[in-house]
């Protein structure tokens, strides 16, 4: 099975999507904080596992990467 990563916007990511970040850290979003801090146009993706908390804010615009399988 091949695995590519395919750019899209934040907007697009969904619950269930491993994406990486321009920083290059890469998550799976388990949850998806829309209008985050009550500010359209703002999305929050959280990675909440046992293994680890955290959560990342960014304009729902932003460039990401999502994790594509074949």
């Amino acid at each position: 099975m091949a695995e590519q990563w395919k750019s899209t916007t934040a907007s697009e990511v969904q619950a269930g999507d491993q994406i990486r970040l321009t920083s290059g850290r890469s998550l799976t979003v388990t949850r998806i904080e829309a209008a985050f801090m009550g500010r359209p146009g703002m999305i929050a993706f959280i990675q909440d596992t046992p293994e680890e908390w955290f959560k990342q804010p960014m304009p729902d615009t932003t460039a990401v990467e999502v994790l594509q399988t074949e």
